[in-house]
């Protein structure tokens, strides 16, 4: 660290630079992208201050001015984390309290820096989490289009690798997009523990104060302060996990979808086009056409399950209360959300442009992979099933043709709910749509709270 380290807390003399180094780490980049919440956190938490009459009427008036103007430095990019500060909270105070002495101070009052992050970061992920919630839901729609598109392009399904039953280009997408729409679904259980303010827990155990822990919690949009002061510090962690956890099984349904991708377009299948656009070549092979973008998908949802271990393993075990571990959530944490977006996002770009060979896919379809349907044809003649399925298995064994049934056969006796000749998309676009809403009402309350404290003109988010 260059020049004095400004720390909230008194520095011992003879304070060793290097440890101090060591245990910022690199925090301050991290940090940064905290810079604006942790203002708007500090809107919310003077509203506390106020109302539990720590704050005279004008010491309330200067500070949230103060802040309010804190905050349009941050987006002017005049407010930053410098070399010399120690965390996002230090650059903040330090900004103020250069504007407001005596009074810029007063700030800190009942709070502690371990209630202070975790505030800022909760901002941080409802804004976050209501992003990639948007975000896997543009991919949902985008395979919902591919699905009626397509609902129509016969290919073969598979298990173990081999050809099973009939299937479809519809049926593939839809089944990726109903399982983004399970994982936006899922979302508001997360939101529940995200949505809950830490403001006046402190280290862990509150203060000796008459804090209005409800109204600064109201203040910042919160449905509520989190009950218990210490079950905040015992949480940290465990939030970072079910974020990610929500993350990776986003990553399951990318991951998935890359790598069906990556097969399905080679050589050796053809089914699904990669347009030459989407696509890379070899600096020594000129024929190659690569799918760079979906292996890459593919790896990236990988490192998502990395990030969650590493999240498990920083706070597996710990004692109860603050441990400066936590400061190492930071990375995991953010590096899992910025893969989630990066994949979503380009997949979302890709899937609208992906082809099917619907000539290559359809002639997968003889022999073996239309014996299940000779069986049921069979069975609706009056054959019990374990006989029609003797009988075909026996034929199949002889090398003997099987009756291949037209196009419109196969999806006419594939007419269930969520079939090959019924998908229902109606259906499942009525549950993306529901899952908006919800998304919507939340973002609005959000987004009303920080408008709120960024004061009138200016948005909070």
């Amino acid at each position: 660290m260059r020049g004095r380290a400004r720390t909230l807390w008194t520095a011992a003399p003879g304070l060793d630079r290097r440890m101090l180094a060591y245990t910022v780490g690199d925090d301050p980049h991290w940090d940064a992208r905290l810079l604006r919440w942790d203002v708007l956190g500090s809107l919310g938490h003077v509203e506390g201050l106020r109302a539990a009459r720590l704050l005279s009427g004008a010491e309330h008036r200067r500070l949230r001015a103060g802040l309010r103007a804190a905050l349009a430095a941050v987006e002017r990019g005049r407010l930053r984390i410098g070399p010399a500060h120690e965390d996002v909270h230090s650059a903040v105070e330090d900004w103020l309290t250069r504007r407001l002495p005596g009074v810029g101070e007063r700030l800190h009052t009942g709070r502690s820096r371990n209630d202070q992050v975790a505030c800022d970061l909760r901002l941080y992920l409802k804004d976050a989490l209501l992003s990639l919630h948007e975000e896997a839901l543009e991919l949902a729609e985008a395979l919902l289009a591919f699905a009626a598109r397509h609902r129509t392009a016969l290919w073969p399904g598979y298990t173990h690798q081999r050809r099973a039953m009939p299937s479809s280009a519809g049926l593939w997408a839809l089944a990726f997009a109903e399982g983004l729409i399970d994982t936006a679904e899922a979302l508001p259980a997360v939101w529940a523990a995200v949505d809950r303010s830490p403001l006046g827990s402190a280290a862990g155990y509150g203060v000796p104060l008459p804090l209005r822990r409800e109204v600064s919690a109201r203040a910042l949009g919160f449905a509520g302060p989190e009950h218990a002061v210490s079950a905040v510090q015992n949480g940290r962690g465990k939030l970072e996990a079910a974020v990610l956890f929500w993350c990776t099984q986003l990553g399951h349904e990318t991951g998935k979808l890359a790598q069906d991708v990556v097969l399905l377009s080679g050589e050796e299948f053809g089914f699904v086009v990669v347009p030459p656009g989407l696509a890379t070549g070899s600096s020594i092979m000129p024929h190659k056409r690569n799918p760079d973008l979906f292996e890459l998908t593919r790896a990236r949802a990988a490192l998502v399950e990395g990030d969650l271990a590493a999240v498990l393993h920083l706070k597996g075990k710990l004692p109860s209360g603050y441990h400066r571990d936590f400061q190492l959530l930071k990375e995991p944490l953010f590096r899992g959300l910025d893969r989630t977006r990066e994949m979503l996002a380009m997949l979302a770009h890709a899937v609208p442009r992906l082809g099917v060979d619907r000539r290559r896919a359809a002639a997968a379809l003889a022999g073996g992979t239309l014996a299940t349907d000779e069986v049921m044809r069979r069975v609706e003649r009056g054959l019990a099933f374990r006989l029609a399925y003797r009988e075909v298995a026996e034929a199949v064994r002889r090398g003997e043709p099987l009756p291949e049934p037209s196009r419109a056969a196969l999806l006419a006796r594939r007419r269930a709910t969520g079939n090959l000749g019924n998908l229902g998309l109606p259906a499942v676009r009525a549950r993306l749509q529901r899952a908006r809403r919800w998304a919507a009402r939340e973002r609005r309350r959000f987004a009303a709270a920080m408008a709120r404290l960024a004061g009138p003109g200016r948005r909070g988010r």
